[in-house]
């Protein structure tokens, strides 16, 4: 094999993930490179989000990283509900006993910012073992010799050999793929997110939210507003703006052919979000990325020759009804793959490091979180297709209503704050529209709010993101309707009726035959990989430094 540069260890991808494995690899003095594919770390990440730190994990964030919360978060969630919405009516209740479990805090961030400031930390740890961190920089797939991996190749560098390599470059992972470790054949696996980030003084924030400066509140949103889909809403305080957004299942998404843009409009201009918004509305950034479904997604075995993968490369993110939760994990596997990098080339056998990560996942019970067994036992089996039908239309009859009445608000909001039961809910619209509708109607109260707010016109949002274009990296396979043209409204830029997005559809003259296809402009997209899993595509990344920059993410 031809010589080239190598190192101890190359991790791909400066998230929370990333960080934390090149934080532990520098910690026990491993000479690690870091590739960043953004102009900066955090500027191609999206996240709702908060990010917790478990009791129970061998890691937590501020464990590696002492000043993070001082320095990179934003609010804590000291407050979390969960609305419940039929039309105008909303049932509330307080969660905060559910995202308390297990709980040592848990604050909302803003990517951007939160992994730019991890990634100068990560920088100076590494350049003190030999390596660095490099941004501008896409992996664009794995390094063999005679079928083993052994490296990276990149649009920019030449390729690099490790003794190993962390793939913690996202749910959109080429290495993954690269390796056969994951695929995007199955809708049903992913969830797409959109979201927006509002301007609002942090006077107005402690106001309307009845909150002082060092607190915070989380609110989620379910029922009957958003169409049928599967899935819900989210709102969540920052220091001085809010992040408003939508997650729902990918397959509910394309079967209803549901356009995001306007189900997030749907909860931004709902008579409930009126207190909180006021009459001034201004989004500073539109935003949109795919999430795994950890229960169906998460490989049990993430590795290969000397790859691991860590966080959404390995389909790591807990999604369980008012559950949501990956950049913790994502920060413990990242840890844990670097502990076990440690230990083997202490052993004199560095490549057995994936082997014994993968143990470390299950002894250290990362993976009994992420697929737990009341799932496969319980959750599936509420997902076939009579079992679905008729749980749904119990919970809507009379019995069901009146079940609902007899145990009231008190125990309702018990139940919903059991993580035994959040864990083993199935992904129907029982849990996510059928029953918080019904509870709205038969225990709610009406919102007589008026709201005022206008939200952007998709190309207006679209306008105000930030691009350097560079080449197009997708490649529309089949312009068939049939085959792609879920893409046009499932694309969180693309519309129908709307000529603006990555994706429209049009029908053409053919030899006199009428033909309805999809037509691709790779320009506004914001690489969240939807149409990777709903298209028929070739989809990567575009080069490093290339495509969109979030400025919040």
């Amino acid at each position: 094999m031809t010589e080239h540069e190598h190192y101890e260890a190359v991790v791909v991808g400066c998230g929370p993930g990333g960080a934390a494995a090149a934080a532990t690899l520098a910690n026990n003095g491993v000479e690690t490179l870091v590739l960043e594919r953004g102009t900066d770390a955090g500027a191609k990440n999206v996240s709702g989000g908060l990010v917790y730190a478990e009791e129970s994990a061998p890691y937590t964030i501020d464990d590696l990283f002492p000043d993070f919360r001082e320095e990179a978060t934003e609010r804590p969630a000291t407050e979390n509900y969960i609305h419940n919405v039929a039309g105008e009516q909303v049932a509330t209740f307080d969660i905060s006993a559910l995202h308390r479990h297990d709980t040592a805090w848990a604050d909302a961030v803003l990517r951007r910012r939160m992994d730019s400031w991890l990634g100068e930390r990560v920088h100076e740890m590494t350049r003190e073992t030999g390596g660095g961190l490099l941004t501008d920089v896409r992996v664009t797939g794995l390094l063999r010799d005679r079928g083993e991996i052994v490296g990276v190749e990149t649009a920019e560098l030449d390729p690099i050999e490790a003794d190993l390599v962390v793939a913690a470059d996202g749910v959109n992972s080429e290495l993954a793929r690269d390796a056969g470790l994951m695929d995007w054949e199955e809708p049903e696996e992913w969830f797409q997110g959109v979201k927006a980030v509002v301007d609002m003084p942090p006077e107005l924030i402690g106001e309307r939210f009845d909150i002082d400066e060092d607190e915070g509140v989380a609110h989620l949103f379910s029922g009957d507003l958003f169409d049928g889909v599967r899935g819900g809403g989210f709102l969540y305080t920052n220091e001085d703006s809010l992040s408003i957004g939508t997650v729902f299942h990918l397959d509910s998404i394309a079967e209803k052919r549901a356009e995001p843009h306007e189900l997030l409009d749907n909860l931004l201009t709902h008579p409930l979000l009126a207190q909180w918004l006021g009459d001034e509305y201004e989004e500073r950034e539109y935003s949109a990325k795919l999430v795994p479904d950890s229960k169906k997604a998460a490989h049990p075995s993430p590795h290969k020759d000397r790859l691991v993968l860590v966080g959404d490369a390995a389909g790591q993110m807990q999604a369980q009804g008012p559950i949501i939760k990956g950049m913790n994990h994502a920060v413990t596997a990242g840890a844990l793959a670097a502990e076990a990098f440690a230990t083997a080339r202490s052993r004199g056998t560095p490549h057995d490091a994936g082997e014994l990560y993968e143990g470390k996942l299950h002894r250290e019970g990362v993976m009994d979180k992420l697929r737990p067994t009341s799932y496969k036992t319980i959750g599936r089996l509420g997902e076939l297709g009579p079992v679905a039908s008729l749980t749904d239309a119990v919970a809507d009859s009379a019995l069901g209503r009146f079940a609902i009445n007899t145990l009231g608000e008190g125990t309702m909001e018990r139940l919903f704050s059991s993580p035994r039961l959040m864990a083993m809910m199935p992904d129907t619209q029982t849990p996510y529209v059928t029953i918080p509708t019904i509870i709205a109607e038969e225990l709610g109260e009406p919102v007589t709010d008026e709201n005022r707010v206008q939200p952007p016109a998709l190309d207006d949002r679209i306008g105000d993101l930030t691009y350097d274009v560079g080449d197009p990296h997708i490649e529309l396979i089949d312009n068939d309707f049939d085959a792609s043209g879920t893409a046009v409204t499932a694309c969180p830029v693309s519309a129908a009726d709307f000529g603006g997005g990555c994706y429209r559809d049009e029908y053409v003259q053919t030899d006199g035959h009428e033909e309805h296809v999809v037509s691709l402009d790779t320009q506004p997209c914001v690489e969240c990989g939807t149409c990777a899993v709903v298209a028929d595509t070739h989809w990567e990344h575009p080069d490093g430094g290339k495509g969109v920059e979030y400025r919040e993410g």
